[in-house]
Protein backbone atom coordinates (compact mmCIF):
# COMPACT_ATOMS: atom_id res chain seq x y z
CA UNK A 1 0.00 0.00 0.00
CA UNK A 2 1.37 3.44 -0.91
CA UNK A 3 1.78 6.07 1.76
CA UNK A 4 -0.99 8.67 1.81
CA UNK A 5 1.43 11.40 0.72
CA UNK A 6 2.18 9.36 -2.42
CA UNK A 7 -1.41 9.71 -3.67
CA UNK A 8 -2.56 12.32 -6.16
CA UNK A 9 -4.81 15.15 -5.01
CA UNK A 10 -7.74 13.62 -6.88
CA UNK A 11 -7.21 10.25 -5.24
CA UNK A 12 -6.75 11.59 -1.71
CA UNK A 13 -9.83 13.81 -2.07
CA UNK A 14 -11.84 10.75 -3.13
CA UNK A 15 -10.50 8.74 -0.20
CA UNK A 16 -11.46 11.50 2.23
CA UNK A 17 -14.99 11.66 0.79
CA UNK A 18 -15.32 7.89 1.15
CA UNK A 19 -13.90 7.95 4.69
CA UNK A 20 -11.02 5.64 3.81
CA UNK A 21 -8.96 7.84 6.12
CA UNK A 22 -9.52 11.00 8.12
CA UNK A 23 -8.22 14.51 7.59
CA UNK A 24 -5.94 14.20 10.62
CA UNK A 25 -4.38 11.09 9.10
CA UNK A 26 -3.75 12.88 5.81
CA UNK A 27 -2.33 15.96 7.53
CA UNK A 28 0.01 13.87 9.69
CA UNK A 29 1.22 11.99 6.62
CA UNK A 30 2.03 15.27 4.87
CA UNK A 31 3.73 16.72 7.97
CA UNK A 32 5.86 13.58 8.33
CA UNK A 33 6.90 13.95 4.69
CA UNK A 34 7.81 17.60 5.27
CA UNK A 35 9.86 16.64 8.32
CA UNK A 36 11.72 13.98 6.33
CA UNK A 37 12.48 16.10 3.24
CA UNK A 38 12.55 19.73 4.35
CA UNK A 39 16.12 19.68 5.77
CA UNK A 40 17.34 18.81 2.27
CA UNK A 41 14.99 21.05 0.27
CA UNK A 42 14.19 24.21 2.25
CA UNK A 43 10.96 24.47 0.26
CA UNK A 44 8.91 26.05 3.07
CA UNK A 45 9.25 29.38 4.87
CA UNK A 46 6.50 28.70 7.40
CA UNK A 47 5.01 25.32 8.36
CA UNK A 48 1.55 25.83 9.84
CA UNK A 49 1.41 22.49 11.67
CA UNK A 50 -0.58 23.53 14.75
CA UNK A 51 -3.29 25.35 12.79
CA UNK A 52 -3.54 22.47 10.31
CA UNK A 53 -3.92 19.88 13.07
CA UNK A 54 -6.62 21.92 14.80
CA UNK A 55 -8.48 22.34 11.53
CA UNK A 56 -8.17 18.62 10.78
CA UNK A 57 -9.75 17.69 14.13
CA UNK A 58 -12.69 20.02 13.47
CA UNK A 59 -13.18 18.64 9.97
CA UNK A 60 -13.09 15.02 11.12
CA UNK A 61 -15.83 15.78 13.64
CA UNK A 62 -17.87 17.52 10.97
CA UNK A 63 -17.44 14.84 8.31
CA UNK A 64 -16.98 15.14 4.51
CA UNK A 65 -18.70 18.07 2.80
CA UNK A 66 -20.02 17.39 -0.69
CA UNK A 67 -19.88 21.07 -1.66
CA UNK A 68 -16.14 21.31 -0.85
CA UNK A 69 -14.13 19.69 -3.67
CA UNK A 70 -10.81 19.99 -1.80
CA UNK A 71 -12.17 18.95 1.60
CA UNK A 72 -9.30 17.95 3.89
CA UNK A 73 -6.54 18.20 1.25
CA UNK A 74 -3.23 19.74 2.51
CA UNK A 75 -1.87 22.47 0.23
CA UNK A 76 0.88 25.11 0.19
CA UNK A 77 0.80 28.80 -0.71
CA UNK A 78 3.67 30.76 -2.19
CA UNK A 79 4.66 33.31 0.43
CA UNK A 80 3.50 36.19 -1.76
CA UNK A 81 -0.14 35.29 -0.99
CA UNK A 82 -1.63 36.96 2.09
CA UNK A 83 -2.90 34.54 4.73
CA UNK A 84 -4.64 36.08 7.71
CA UNK A 85 -2.60 35.88 10.90
CA UNK A 86 0.30 34.00 9.27
CA UNK A 87 3.56 35.50 8.12
CA UNK A 88 3.61 36.69 4.53
CA UNK A 89 7.23 37.61 3.89
CA UNK A 90 7.73 37.55 0.11
CA UNK A 91 11.07 35.96 1.14
CA UNK A 92 12.32 39.45 2.01
CA UNK A 93 13.86 40.93 5.15
CA UNK A 94 11.59 43.89 4.54
CA UNK A 95 8.49 41.83 5.39
CA UNK A 96 10.15 39.25 7.62
CA UNK A 97 7.54 39.60 10.38
CA UNK A 98 4.56 40.94 8.41
CA UNK A 99 1.25 39.26 9.35
CA UNK A 100 -1.73 40.30 7.20
CA UNK A 101 -5.09 40.92 8.85
CA UNK A 102 -6.98 39.50 5.86
CA UNK A 103 -6.86 36.62 3.37
CA UNK A 104 -6.10 36.96 -0.32
CA UNK A 105 -9.12 36.06 -2.45
CA UNK A 106 -7.40 32.89 -3.69
CA UNK A 107 -6.84 31.89 -0.04
CA UNK A 108 -10.53 32.50 0.70
CA UNK A 109 -11.57 30.29 -2.22
CA UNK A 110 -9.19 27.49 -1.30
CA UNK A 111 -10.41 27.54 2.30
CA UNK A 112 -14.05 27.58 1.19
CA UNK A 113 -13.27 24.54 -0.97
CA UNK A 114 -12.06 22.74 2.17
CA UNK A 115 -8.29 22.84 1.62
CA UNK A 116 -5.98 22.75 4.63
CA UNK A 117 -3.12 25.25 4.31
CA UNK A 118 -0.04 23.41 5.54
CA UNK A 119 2.83 25.69 4.49
CA UNK A 120 3.92 29.01 3.03
CA UNK A 121 6.52 28.13 0.42
CA UNK A 122 9.89 29.66 -0.41
CA UNK A 123 10.41 31.93 -3.40
CA UNK A 124 12.69 34.50 -4.96
CA UNK A 125 12.38 37.76 -3.05
CA UNK A 126 9.25 39.63 -4.18
CA UNK A 127 8.98 37.02 -6.98
CA UNK A 128 12.05 38.44 -8.76
CA UNK A 129 14.21 35.61 -10.02
CA UNK A 130 14.32 32.30 -11.86
CA UNK A 131 16.13 30.10 -9.34
CA UNK A 132 14.73 30.61 -5.80
CA UNK A 133 18.26 31.58 -4.80
CA UNK A 134 17.16 35.18 -4.11
CA UNK A 135 15.46 34.42 -0.78
CA UNK A 136 16.45 35.82 2.58
CA UNK A 137 15.56 32.40 4.04
CA UNK A 138 18.09 30.54 1.90
CA UNK A 139 17.83 28.77 -1.41
CA UNK A 140 15.46 25.89 -2.24
CA UNK A 141 16.92 22.73 -3.78
CA UNK A 142 15.49 20.72 -6.67
CA UNK A 143 14.12 17.34 -5.48
CA UNK A 144 15.67 15.65 -8.52
CA UNK A 145 19.18 16.87 -7.73
CA UNK A 146 19.93 18.81 -4.55
CA UNK A 147 22.79 20.62 -6.29
CA UNK A 148 20.46 22.16 -8.87
CA UNK A 149 17.97 25.02 -8.81
CA UNK A 150 14.22 24.27 -8.72
CA UNK A 151 13.45 27.26 -10.95
CA UNK A 152 11.70 30.38 -9.79
CA UNK A 153 10.25 32.44 -8.53
CA UNK A 154 7.73 29.78 -7.38
CA UNK A 155 10.51 27.25 -6.82
CA UNK A 156 9.42 26.46 -3.26
CA UNK A 157 5.90 25.59 -4.42
CA UNK A 158 7.18 23.40 -7.26
CA UNK A 159 9.75 21.62 -5.08
CA UNK A 160 7.19 21.02 -2.34
CA UNK A 161 4.75 19.43 -4.78
CA UNK A 162 7.44 17.37 -6.53
CA UNK A 163 8.74 16.12 -3.15
CA UNK A 164 5.17 15.16 -2.14
CA UNK A 165 5.10 17.47 0.87
CA UNK A 166 1.71 18.82 -0.19
CA UNK A 167 -0.82 17.67 -2.78
CA UNK A 168 -0.94 21.05 -4.54
CA UNK A 169 0.54 24.51 -4.11
CA UNK A 170 -0.30 27.96 -5.41
CA UNK A 171 2.31 30.01 -7.19
CA UNK A 172 2.35 33.29 -9.07
CA UNK A 173 3.53 33.77 -12.64
CA UNK A 174 4.91 37.15 -13.77
CA UNK A 175 7.27 35.96 -16.50
CA UNK A 176 7.14 32.19 -16.22
CA UNK A 177 7.38 31.78 -12.46
CA UNK A 178 4.90 28.88 -12.37
CA UNK A 179 5.71 27.22 -15.69
CA UNK A 180 9.52 27.24 -15.49
CA UNK A 181 9.78 25.64 -12.01
CA UNK A 182 7.05 23.16 -12.98
CA UNK A 183 9.22 22.11 -15.91
CA UNK A 184 12.40 21.96 -13.81
CA UNK A 185 10.80 19.91 -11.01
CA UNK A 186 8.68 17.57 -13.13
CA UNK A 187 5.24 18.70 -12.03
CA UNK A 188 2.29 20.49 -13.68
CA UNK A 189 1.90 24.27 -13.59
CA UNK A 190 -0.84 26.48 -15.03
CA UNK A 191 -0.52 30.19 -15.76
CA UNK A 192 -4.13 31.33 -16.37
CA UNK A 193 -5.36 34.01 -18.74
CA UNK A 194 -4.74 37.45 -17.25
CA UNK A 195 -7.79 38.41 -15.19
CA UNK A 196 -9.04 34.84 -14.80
CA UNK A 197 -7.88 34.55 -11.16
CA UNK A 198 -8.12 37.33 -8.57
CA UNK A 199 -4.93 39.18 -7.61
CA UNK A 200 -6.53 40.69 -4.49
CA UNK A 201 -4.23 40.09 -1.52
CA UNK A 202 -1.30 38.95 -3.65
CA UNK A 203 1.74 41.20 -3.19
CA UNK A 204 2.35 42.77 -6.59
CA UNK A 205 5.48 42.53 -8.70
CA UNK A 206 4.15 43.56 -12.12
CA UNK A 207 0.46 44.41 -11.97
CA UNK A 208 -0.23 43.86 -15.66
CA UNK A 209 1.68 40.57 -15.66
CA UNK A 210 0.99 38.70 -12.39
CA UNK A 211 -1.37 35.74 -12.28
CA UNK A 212 -1.86 33.13 -9.56
CA UNK A 213 -2.13 29.51 -10.60
CA UNK A 214 -1.76 25.94 -9.33
CA UNK A 215 1.23 23.60 -9.25
CA UNK A 216 0.21 19.94 -8.93
CA UNK A 217 1.37 16.39 -9.57
CA UNK A 218 -1.08 15.63 -12.39
CA UNK A 219 -3.09 17.56 -14.98
CA UNK A 220 -6.35 16.37 -13.44
CA UNK A 221 -5.24 17.70 -10.05
CA UNK A 222 -4.40 21.01 -11.72
CA UNK A 223 -7.89 21.19 -13.22
CA UNK A 224 -9.51 20.58 -9.82
CA UNK A 225 -7.58 23.37 -8.12
CA UNK A 226 -8.02 25.78 -11.01
CA UNK A 227 -11.78 25.21 -10.96
CA UNK A 228 -11.74 26.52 -7.38
CA UNK A 229 -9.60 29.57 -8.18
CA UNK A 230 -11.16 30.76 -11.43
CA UNK A 231 -13.85 33.41 -11.45
CA UNK A 232 -14.44 37.16 -11.15
CA UNK A 233 -13.74 39.12 -7.99
CA UNK A 234 -15.29 42.53 -7.33
CA UNK A 235 -12.28 43.44 -5.15
CA UNK A 236 -9.91 43.14 -8.13
CA UNK A 237 -10.38 45.77 -10.82
CA UNK A 238 -8.43 43.64 -13.32
CA UNK A 239 -10.66 40.60 -12.78
CA UNK A 240 -12.40 39.38 -15.95
CA UNK A 241 -16.20 39.29 -16.10
CA UNK A 242 -16.90 36.29 -18.29
CA UNK A 243 -20.66 36.85 -18.05
CA UNK A 244 -20.03 39.93 -20.20
CA UNK A 245 -17.94 37.94 -22.69
CA UNK A 246 -19.36 37.74 -26.21
CA UNK A 247 -20.88 34.51 -27.46
CA UNK A 248 -18.44 31.75 -28.26
CA UNK A 249 -16.76 31.55 -24.84
CA UNK A 250 -14.73 28.31 -24.67
CA UNK A 251 -15.97 25.40 -22.59
CA UNK A 252 -15.38 25.94 -18.86
CA UNK A 253 -15.63 22.43 -17.40
CA UNK A 254 -11.93 22.10 -16.59
CA UNK A 255 -12.08 18.81 -14.68
CA UNK A 256 -14.17 17.08 -17.35
CA UNK A 257 -11.80 18.24 -20.10
CA UNK A 258 -8.73 17.01 -18.23
CA UNK A 259 -10.45 13.70 -17.51
CA UNK A 260 -11.37 13.31 -21.16
CA UNK A 261 -7.76 13.83 -22.25
CA UNK A 262 -6.59 11.25 -19.74
CA UNK A 263 -9.09 8.56 -20.68
CA UNK A 264 -9.62 8.98 -24.44
CA UNK A 265 -8.90 6.09 -26.76
CA UNK A 266 -5.33 6.25 -28.11
CA UNK A 267 -6.27 6.17 -31.79
CA UNK A 268 -7.18 9.54 -33.34
CA UNK A 269 -7.55 11.23 -29.96
CA UNK A 270 -6.58 14.59 -31.43
CA UNK A 271 -7.98 14.23 -34.94
CA UNK A 272 -8.80 17.67 -36.33
CA UNK A 273 -6.62 19.54 -33.82
CA UNK A 274 -4.03 21.92 -35.26
CA UNK A 275 -1.02 22.45 -33.01
CA UNK A 276 1.28 25.32 -33.89
CA UNK A 277 5.05 24.91 -33.60
CA UNK A 278 6.49 28.45 -33.30
CA UNK A 279 9.81 28.66 -35.14
CA UNK A 280 11.18 31.34 -32.82
CA UNK A 281 10.65 29.18 -29.72
CA UNK A 282 12.30 26.09 -31.22
CA UNK A 283 15.30 28.03 -32.55
CA UNK A 284 16.28 29.64 -29.25
CA UNK A 285 19.42 27.73 -28.38
CA UNK A 286 17.76 24.61 -26.95
CA UNK A 287 20.02 21.99 -25.42
CA UNK A 288 20.00 18.69 -27.27
CA UNK A 289 18.28 16.78 -24.45
CA UNK A 290 15.43 19.29 -24.09
CA UNK A 291 14.84 19.45 -27.83
CA UNK A 292 14.92 15.65 -28.09
CA UNK A 293 12.32 15.14 -25.37
CA UNK A 294 10.00 17.87 -26.63
CA UNK A 295 10.19 16.71 -30.26
CA UNK A 296 9.35 13.20 -29.10
CA UNK A 297 6.13 14.64 -27.72
CA UNK A 298 5.38 16.34 -31.05
CA UNK A 299 5.76 13.01 -32.86
CA UNK A 300 3.47 11.25 -30.42
CA UNK A 301 0.82 13.96 -30.81
CA UNK A 302 0.97 13.47 -34.59
CA UNK A 303 0.39 9.79 -33.93
CA UNK A 304 -2.79 10.75 -32.05
CA UNK A 305 -4.16 12.55 -35.11
CA UNK A 306 -2.98 16.11 -34.45
CA UNK A 307 -1.72 18.24 -37.32
CA UNK A 308 1.54 20.09 -36.61
CA UNK A 309 1.68 23.51 -38.23
CA UNK A 310 4.85 25.65 -38.40
CA UNK A 311 4.00 29.19 -37.31
CA UNK A 312 6.00 32.39 -36.98
CA UNK A 313 5.82 34.98 -34.21
CA UNK A 314 8.09 37.60 -35.79
CA UNK A 315 8.21 39.95 -32.80
CA UNK A 316 9.26 37.21 -30.35
CA UNK A 317 12.88 38.34 -30.73
CA UNK A 318 11.98 41.52 -28.81
CA UNK A 319 10.01 39.80 -26.04
CA UNK A 320 12.76 39.47 -23.45
CA UNK A 321 13.83 43.10 -23.69
CA UNK A 322 10.22 44.30 -23.64
CA UNK A 323 9.44 42.18 -20.60
CA UNK A 324 12.37 43.36 -18.49
CA UNK A 325 11.70 47.00 -19.36
CA UNK A 326 8.01 46.88 -18.55
CA UNK A 327 8.07 44.45 -15.63
CA UNK A 328 10.91 46.35 -13.95
CA UNK A 329 9.04 49.62 -14.42
CA UNK A 330 5.97 48.16 -12.73
CA UNK A 331 8.11 46.58 -10.01
CA UNK A 332 9.73 49.91 -9.18
CA UNK A 333 6.32 51.53 -8.93
CA UNK A 334 4.79 48.76 -6.81
CA UNK A 335 7.72 48.57 -4.42
CA UNK A 336 7.73 52.31 -3.80
CA UNK A 337 5.26 51.65 -0.97
CA UNK A 338 7.97 49.82 0.98
CA UNK A 339 9.66 52.86 2.46
CA UNK A 340 10.08 52.03 6.15
CA UNK A 341 7.26 54.38 7.17
CA UNK A 342 4.02 52.42 7.06
CA UNK A 343 4.96 48.77 7.54
CA UNK A 344 7.83 46.36 7.17
CA UNK A 345 11.48 46.84 8.09
CA UNK A 346 12.41 50.29 9.41
CA UNK A 347 15.92 51.62 9.87
CA UNK A 348 16.82 52.59 13.41
CA UNK A 349 17.80 56.15 14.32
CA UNK A 350 17.79 57.66 10.82
CA UNK A 351 19.36 61.08 10.45
CA UNK A 352 16.41 62.44 8.47
CA UNK A 353 13.53 61.32 6.22
CA UNK A 354 15.80 60.65 3.24
CA UNK A 355 18.11 58.55 5.40
CA UNK A 356 15.07 56.60 6.65
CA UNK A 357 14.09 55.74 3.07
CA UNK A 358 17.60 54.87 1.90
CA UNK A 359 18.61 52.87 4.96
CA UNK A 360 15.34 50.95 5.22
CA UNK A 361 15.31 49.97 1.56
CA UNK A 362 19.04 49.22 1.35
CA UNK A 363 18.89 46.85 4.32
CA UNK A 364 15.46 45.42 3.58
CA UNK A 365 15.78 44.65 -0.14
CA UNK A 366 18.16 42.08 -1.61
CA UNK A 367 20.48 42.64 -4.54
CA UNK A 368 18.14 41.41 -7.28
CA UNK A 369 15.21 43.52 -6.07
CA UNK A 370 17.41 46.62 -5.90
CA UNK A 371 18.69 45.90 -9.42
CA UNK A 372 15.17 45.78 -10.85
CA UNK A 373 13.99 48.86 -8.97
CA UNK A 374 16.93 50.78 -10.43
CA UNK A 375 16.22 49.50 -13.94
CA UNK A 376 12.53 50.34 -13.61
CA UNK A 377 13.28 53.83 -12.32
CA UNK A 378 15.68 54.40 -15.20
CA UNK A 379 13.28 53.43 -17.99
CA UNK A 380 10.53 55.63 -16.52
CA UNK A 381 12.77 58.64 -15.95
CA UNK A 382 12.60 61.87 -17.89
CA UNK A 383 14.40 61.57 -21.21
CA UNK A 384 14.21 57.78 -21.31
CA UNK A 385 10.49 57.05 -21.03
CA UNK A 386 9.81 57.47 -24.76
CA UNK A 387 12.95 55.63 -25.82
CA UNK A 388 12.34 52.59 -23.62
CA UNK A 389 8.99 52.23 -21.88
CA UNK A 390 6.75 53.69 -24.59
CA UNK A 391 8.51 51.71 -27.32
CA UNK A 392 8.25 48.51 -25.26
CA UNK A 393 4.51 49.08 -24.81
CA UNK A 394 4.11 49.42 -28.57
CA UNK A 395 5.98 46.17 -29.25
CA UNK A 396 3.89 44.45 -26.57
CA UNK A 397 0.84 45.15 -28.71
CA UNK A 398 2.58 43.71 -31.77
CA UNK A 399 3.37 40.54 -29.84
CA UNK A 400 -0.29 40.14 -28.97
CA UNK A 401 -1.21 40.57 -32.63
CA UNK A 402 1.25 37.78 -33.57
CA UNK A 403 -0.45 35.39 -31.14
CA UNK A 404 -3.94 36.45 -32.23
CA UNK A 405 -3.04 35.63 -35.83
CA UNK A 406 -1.52 32.27 -34.91
CA UNK A 407 -4.53 31.26 -32.77
CA UNK A 408 -7.34 32.67 -34.94
CA UNK A 409 -9.37 29.57 -35.84
CA UNK A 410 -11.64 31.49 -38.20
CA UNK A 411 -8.63 32.37 -40.35
CA UNK A 412 -7.06 28.92 -40.33
CA UNK A 413 -5.08 29.37 -37.14
CA UNK A 414 -4.18 26.77 -34.53
CA UNK A 415 -6.01 25.45 -31.49
CA UNK A 416 -2.83 25.74 -29.40
CA UNK A 417 0.92 26.33 -29.66
CA UNK A 418 3.56 23.99 -28.27
CA UNK A 419 7.14 24.79 -27.22
CA UNK A 420 9.74 23.93 -24.59
CA UNK A 421 9.38 25.68 -21.25
CA UNK A 422 13.08 26.50 -20.93
CA UNK A 423 16.07 26.18 -23.29
CA UNK A 424 17.72 23.81 -20.81
CA UNK A 425 17.06 21.63 -17.77
CA UNK A 426 17.71 22.97 -14.27
CA UNK A 427 21.28 24.20 -13.85
CA UNK A 428 23.56 23.80 -10.85
CA UNK A 429 23.61 26.31 -8.02
CA UNK A 430 26.06 29.13 -8.55
CA UNK A 431 26.75 28.34 -12.18
CA UNK A 432 24.82 31.40 -13.42
CA UNK A 433 24.32 33.51 -10.29
CA UNK A 434 27.28 35.77 -11.09
CA UNK A 435 25.75 36.61 -14.50
CA UNK A 436 22.23 38.04 -14.06
CA UNK A 437 21.85 38.73 -17.78
CA UNK A 438 22.33 35.06 -18.65
CA UNK A 439 19.72 34.11 -16.03
CA UNK A 440 17.33 36.65 -17.59
CA UNK A 441 17.85 35.04 -20.99
CA UNK A 442 16.63 31.73 -19.58
CA UNK A 443 13.15 33.31 -19.37
CA UNK A 444 13.00 33.82 -23.13
CA UNK A 445 10.40 31.09 -23.72
CA UNK A 446 8.01 32.03 -20.91
CA UNK A 447 7.82 35.84 -20.65
CA UNK A 448 5.82 36.31 -23.86
CA UNK A 449 2.63 34.77 -22.48
CA UNK A 450 2.68 37.29 -19.63
CA UNK A 451 3.17 40.13 -22.06
CA UNK A 452 0.13 39.06 -24.10
CA UNK A 453 -1.99 37.79 -21.17
CA UNK A 454 -2.68 34.33 -22.62
CA UNK A 455 -2.83 31.02 -20.71
CA UNK A 456 -0.02 28.46 -20.57
CA UNK A 457 0.25 24.97 -19.13
CA UNK A 458 3.66 23.42 -18.38
CA UNK A 459 4.41 19.79 -17.66
CA UNK A 460 7.19 17.26 -18.06
CA UNK A 461 8.20 15.78 -21.41
CA UNK A 462 10.42 13.20 -19.69
CA UNK A 463 13.93 13.10 -18.23
CA UNK A 464 16.86 14.50 -20.17
CA UNK A 465 19.26 11.89 -21.49
CA UNK A 466 22.38 13.68 -20.23
CA UNK A 467 21.33 15.44 -17.02
CA UNK A 468 18.67 13.03 -15.79
CA UNK A 469 16.55 16.09 -14.99
CA UNK A 470 12.96 16.79 -16.10
CA UNK A 471 12.58 18.59 -19.44
CA UNK A 472 9.56 20.89 -19.54
CA UNK A 473 7.11 21.49 -22.36
CA UNK A 474 4.42 24.18 -22.44
CA UNK A 475 1.09 24.55 -24.20
CA UNK A 476 -0.01 28.08 -25.12
CA UNK A 477 -3.64 28.75 -25.90
CA UNK A 478 -6.41 31.16 -26.71
CA UNK A 479 -7.77 33.54 -24.04
CA UNK A 480 -9.97 31.86 -21.39
CA UNK A 481 -9.49 28.48 -23.07
CA UNK A 482 -7.72 26.80 -20.16
CA UNK A 483 -10.02 23.80 -20.60
CA UNK A 484 -8.49 23.03 -24.00
CA UNK A 485 -4.99 23.31 -22.54
CA UNK A 486 -5.89 20.92 -19.74
CA UNK A 487 -7.30 18.37 -22.20
CA UNK A 488 -4.20 18.51 -24.39
CA UNK A 489 -2.00 18.46 -21.29
CA UNK A 490 -3.69 15.28 -20.08
CA UNK A 491 -3.00 13.66 -23.45
CA UNK A 492 0.68 14.66 -23.27
CA UNK A 493 0.86 13.41 -19.69
CA UNK A 494 -0.44 10.03 -20.88
CA UNK A 495 2.04 9.89 -23.78
CA UNK A 496 5.16 11.17 -22.01
CA UNK A 497 7.52 8.71 -20.33
CA UNK A 498 7.03 8.42 -16.59
CA UNK A 499 9.51 10.21 -14.36
CA UNK A 500 9.58 7.89 -11.37
CA UNK A 501 10.64 9.21 -7.97
CA UNK A 502 12.79 12.35 -7.58
CA UNK A 503 16.35 11.09 -7.36
CA UNK A 504 17.59 13.78 -4.97
CA UNK A 505 15.43 12.69 -2.03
Amino acid sequence: MPEIYDLSLSRVAEGLRNKEYGVSEVVESALARIEATEPKLNACISILADAAREQAVRMDKQGPQKNQPLWGVPVGFKDVICLKGSRTTCASRFLENFRPFYDAEVAVRMKEAGAVVLAKTNMDEFAMGSTTENSCFGRTANPWDLERVPGGSSGGSAASVAAKQVFAALGSDTGGSIRQPAGFCGCVGLKPTYGRVSRYGVVAFGSSFDQVGPLTRTVEDCARVFAVLAGPDAKDSTSARLDLHPEGLPEQDFVAKAGRGRSEEPADTLKGMKIGVPDEFWESGLTAEVEERCRDILKKLEGQGATLVPVSLPNQKYALAVYYIMASAEAGTNLARFDGVRYGRRAENPADLLDLYVSSRSRGFGEEVQRRIMLGTFVLSSGYYDAYYRKAAQIRRLLLRDFENALDLERGGCHALLAPTSPCAAWKFGSLSADPLTVYKMDLLTVTLNLVGLPGLALSAGLGRESGMPAGIQIMGRPFDEAALLRLGAVIERLAPGLGEPAGI
